[in-house]
Order: C-alpha cells, then sequence, then structure tokens
C-alpha cells in the first residue's frame, strides 16, 4: 500500500525541527498545536517508523527522522519552484531567455544585469553568447537570440542606444611605431596589425587597414595579449586596456589623424514590441546596468 503523505504534512515535520517544538511550528505555519501533531503523526503511521524520540519534554529527531527531514526539505523546496514556475507560465513568463551581446559591450555589466535576473526569476533558464561584428545581426535575422546588444540596428528592427564605445589606436610602449613623433596611415599599413574575426558568416574586416601583415584572433583577450608582447598594433576598446596605458606597456599611438574611434551599441528586442515579459525585463536589468559610467564608454 502506498503512503499518502501531502505536503502540508510534509512542511509541518519541517517547521517542528527548523522552529525547535510543535508549538512554534504552530504559531509560523498559522496552525493550531494539535493540527502540527496529527501531520507528524501522520507521517510516522503512514510509514511505518518514529520520526521523533522524547527526551525528557523535549522531542528529538531520530535518525530516521533527520533523513526524513532533510529529504522534505528537497521535497516542498522543489515543489515550490515547480508552483513558481507554474504562476510565471501562467502570466507569460518565458521559461528560457536568449542572449546575444556584443565582445564590445562590458562583462561586469552583462554580468550584473543577469544577477539581478537571476534574483528575480532564478527558474529562468539563460543562454549567453558573445558575438563580433556581424554576429549580433545574424542572430536576430536567424531569430537565434531573444534580446541583443549589437553596434547597428539591422533593417525591420527597432533598437535604443545603449552606450558609445571608444576605441583608441594602441602598441606595446617598444614597438616601433610609437618611436615616432608622429604617423600617418601609410606608415600603419608597413606594420602589422591584429584584427578581431567577425562572429557572423559574412566576415567582415572592421578597421582592417590592408596591411599586408595581419593577424586575426577570435577573442578580445588575444588582441590585447599580442599587443602586449609587441606583436603588432590595433584599435581597441578603451574598457579593455586595463592598466595598460598607466603602468606604461602600452601607448597610444602618435597618428595625425584617426586615433580614436566610436561605436554606438544598441539594445534590441527580436520580437519588437510583442517581446515576452522574461525578455524585457532582463532588458530593462542591461539597460541599469549599461547606465554605470565605465572608462572608455559614453552612457547614452
Amino acid at each position: 500500500m502506498s503512503a499518502k503523505i501531502s505536503l502540508d504534512q510534509w512542511q509541518a515535520l519541517i517547521a517542528v525541527v527548523d522552529e525547535g517544538g510543535y508549538a512554534s511550528a504552530a504559531e509560523a505555519l498559522d496552525k493550531s498545536q494539535s493540527a502540527i501533531s496529527y501531520a507528524v503523526q501522520k507521517i510516522e503511521t503512514e510509514l511505518g517508523v518514529r520520526a521523533f524520540a522524547l527526551e525528557g519534554r523535549r522531542a528529538r529527531l531520530t535518525e530516521t527522522g533527520q533523513m526524513l527531514y532533510r529529504q522534505a526539505k528537497v521535497l516542498v523546496e522543489e515543489a515550490n519552484r515547480i508552483e513558481s514556475a507554474a504562476i510565471q507560465l501562467s502570466q507569460g513568463w518565458e521559461p528560457l531567455v536568449r542572449v546575444a551581446a556584443d565582445a564590445l559591450f562590458p562583462q561586469h555589466c552583462m554580468l550584473s544585469a543577469l544577477d539581478a535576473f537571476a534574483q528575480h526569476s532564478p527558474l529562468t533558464r539563460v543562454e549567453y553568447s558573445e558575438t563580433v561584428l556581424s554576429g549580433s545581426d545574424e542572430a536576430l535575422l536567424r531569430k537565434e537570440a531573444d534580446v541583443v546588444i549589437g553596434g547597428r540596428v539591422p533593417p525591420g528592427f527597432f533598437g535604443d542606444q545603449l552606450m558609445r564605445v571608444r576605441f583608441v589606436a594602441v602598441a606595446a610602449a617598444d614597438h616601433p611605431l610609437n618611436q615616432a613623433d608622429s604617423l600617418t596611415h601609410e606608415d600603419l599599413r608597413q606594420h602589422r596589425q591584429i584584427v578581431i574575426r567577425d562572429s557572423g558568416s559574412r566576415r567582415i574586416d572592421s578597421g582592417w587597414l590592408g596591411a599586408e601583415q595581419r593577424w586575426t584572433v577570435s577573442h578580445p583577450s588575444t588582441r590585447i595579449a599580442a599587443i602586449r608582447r609587441g606583436l603588432g598594433f590595433a584599435w581597441v576598446p578603451e574598457s579593455e586596456i586595463g592598466d595598460g596605458l598607466e603602468s606604461g606597456a602600452l601607448k597610444v599611438l602618435p597618428l595625425e589623424e584617426g586615433v580614436e574611434r566610436l561605436v554606438d551599441l544598441h539594445l534590441i528586442y527580436a520580437d519588437g514590441q510583442y517581446a515576452g515579459q522574461a525578455a524585457r525585463y532582463l532588458g530593462e536589468r542591461i539597460r541599469e546596468a549599461a547606465a554605470v559610467p565605465c572608462p572608455g564608454v559614453t552612457v547614452s
């Protein structure tokens, strides 16, 4: 014969342990003490075990009771999570939000937004991918993301400016380019340029000067590491340079023109005005995180 024990009865057992007695458990659950006693007795009778043993006037958990308490906690917490998820879904809250963000978007901003989102909706799954150049466009067009941060808003979509990222041309302090008093773009073409690979299929070369010596890398951290080793030059977001300029390891190239480049990042919902509640909630947290100033970034 299968045991039939309700969640309320398991909650009563948990409360007796957590609150330190039947009277306190009854008060915490807003029930009578007799109802709490009956619930615990029901568990013991149905399972044929003793959850508590009397020691004088106090009841203590038996070894079996300790096991029941631990498993009951897991059961009740899981039931609460299922209930919360069902309520969110009934209100139109998506169980999954996919985010594609250009690698230029500061990592600490994204993690701050995801942290806030998780605290509000811990059961909603998030898939987060970093893109480069046309990768954000393709995530929208292929319907691979619900919330997108990109350097441009493709035709047919609407987006709001999040921030403006400032790039500067840099190289290692002892790089030959930094030994000149001034430089032109023709001077740069004689040296190795390090560029980031487009994560999209279009393979856009953003900012490439046409130099014969070119290294293409797939991650910003690889680019900055190569520059620090004197392996080439690049236009790099100020937020990625770190203490390179202050320590003297890196120097801004003495270009006559074009030493600075500006890129705007936009927040875009793939479904526009029909974006789901979870996607919009995360989008707002991203907007809030992006509003905190950081080096090389201008808040819109």
